[in-house]
């Protein structure tokens, strides 16, 4: 299972980049999107809509059952992954290079309070 210790993930297995302009980037953890199986759907947040700290802010859908997206902060949506609406199932072969929705936060984005990799891995078991 692939957990790359440059993202911080949430215990609701979303992963986070805190990109160079202190924007964050969200996508599911490999563990995530295997748990799930093939996925079908995707829905994305609306851009400019803005969310509080562990609101829903998507979905990801298989076959077999549908998993809610956390926002791991409360911030403005600036951008989301159109593609994915046509190619859900990309997020399966590289969870970590499609992302889902960008946020602009509105409150510090506190590390500490989200996990490392290691603490990731040994949540998963």
């Amino acid at each position: 299972m692939l957990i790359p210790d440059t993202l911080t993930y949430a215990e609701t297995h979303e992963w986070i980049r805190q990109e160079d302009d202190g924007t964050l980037t969200v996508g599911i953890t490999d563990f995530g999107q295997d748990q799930l199986g093939p996925l079908v759907y995707v829905q994305t947040p609306t851009v400019g809509s803005v969310l509080q700290r562990g609101a829903d802010a998507g979905v990801v859908e298989s076959n077999k059952t549908a998993s809610d997206v956390h926002a791991p902060v409360a911030g403005e949506v600036i951008a989301v992954n159109d593609e994915l609406a046509n190619t859900p199932e990309a997020i399966n072969g590289a969870p970590y290079e499609q992302w889902i929705f960008r946020l602009r936060p509105t409150e510090t984005f506190d590390e500490s309070q989200f996990l490392d990799a290691a603490a990731y891995t040994k949540m998963i078991g």
